[in-house]
């Protein structure tokens, strides 16, 4: 049977309050003298006492336990969130608890239900981006929240992400100054945040640079590396293949190169490859893989302080953060000349002159 307050207190001859206020770190509020403290400390280590945090959280109305949720935890781009988040937890006093949602939208709401009943102070969700109507009762309840990476324009929350729209204009004008126009897109989970923007960067600065769009080019399911393997195998078939493929996540970029290497396609000299996200292996594999960076360090210390401050502050205005890409140039593009026939050259006029209306209307 565990040690009691009541048992110490008989130990050490002093009442049961003050074991408590010393237990708890109040002794210097309470004016506990330094030899009482420490002989009930003693005592306790003795008798192998053991704070109860949760019966403790629940006086006090907090846990100083942050829940966090994350789409798919052996994606590198989110270990690295969570490593980083733990930090920034630990220097504010919260302990943590992650939840994978393996990229399924029931397995989300049902870990947000599993963490609120844990009475979790708050929660930091990377959402796997498709609903949102169990966040916004999270919101509506007063419940701090903060979302990362895979955020909603329609959800008046907290929230911190990278430029996706820029992050892909970025790369893919790499990719258009070194020659290419064949460029397809291997997009990720359709219909989040973070595919959609990365989707529309690729095809404005297509447009922009009076490239016609190719439906063909445009393909994949989800952010996961098979989804890349399979896709790269149907472009690499097509008639008229792609010189470059620009991928909307780091798993896919896997996929793509290990499809590649089945089919003997040397990457850059056949074909160039570029990724959004940059892995710390980006730099090691060979050829070295150009990718657009998240600054995740960033993107947590800003999920942390933002979610603090909701917490201490809980009727602030609400914001919303979009941090700056950057793209990190290796060897996997190749420059090559471009060829632009005569019928692409007015059907990439007539689109730019659409998209110019649409945008100026």
């Amino acid at each position: 049977m565990s040690s009691t307050l009541k048992d110490i207190a008989e130990k050490t001859g002093v009442s049961v309050s003050t074991v408590s206020r010393v237990l708890h770190d109040n002794s210097k509020k309470y004016k506990i003298s330094d030899d009482t403290t420490a002989r009930v400390k003693l005592v306790a280590k003795d008798l192998g006492y053991r704070v109860n945090a949760l019966a403790r959280g629940l006086r006090q109305q907090k846990t100083s336990e942050i829940g966090i949720i994350i789409p798919d935890i052996s994606n590198p781009f989110f270990s690295e969130i969570v490593k980083s988040l733990a930090g920034e937890l630990r220097k504010k006093g919260y302990n943590f608890i992650v939840f994978d949602s393996d990229e399924d939208i029931s397995i989300e709401r049902s870990g947000v239900k599993s963490l609120l009943e844990k009475r979790v102070d708050g929660l930091i969700i990377a959402s796997v981006g498709q609903e949102f109507s169990h966040i916004k009762k999270i919101r509506d309840a007063e419940i701090p929240v903060v979302m990362v990476d895979r955020c909603f324009d329609e959800l008046d929350v907290d929230s911190v992400s990278v430029d996706n729209v820029k992050g892909s204009l970025l790369a893919v004008n790499h990719l258009i100054k070194e020659g290419h126009t064949r460029i397809a897109f291997i997009q990720g989970l359709i219909g989040t945040y973070a595919n959609e923007t990365r989707l529309q960067g690729y095809k404005r600065a297509l447009i922009e640079s009076g490239i016609p769009i190719d439906e063909q080019l445009i393909v994949g399911d989800d952010f996961r590396s098979f989804n890349g393997y399979l896709k790269t195998k149907s472009l690499l078939n097509l008639s008229n293949p792609p010189t470059a493929i620009f991928t909307a996540g780091d798993l896919i970029a896997l996929g793509t190169l290990e499809a590649c290497k089945e089919n003997n396609i040397n990457i850059p000299s056949d074909l160039s490859l570029i990724t959004f996200d940059d892995p710390v292996f980006a730099s090691y594999l060979s050829p070295a893989l150009s990718a657009i960076e998240q600054p995740t360090l960033k993107i947590a210390e800003m999920a942390v302080a933002m979610l603090y401050n909701r917490i201490i502050n809980p009727y602030d205005e609400r914001r919303r953060v979009l941090l700056e890409p950057k793209l990190n140039i290796r060897s996997s593009v190749s420059h090559i000349t471009p060829i632009l026939n005569i019928v692409q050259q007015k059907d990439a006029e007539k689109k730019t002159e659409r998209f110019n209306e649409r945008n100026l209307a």
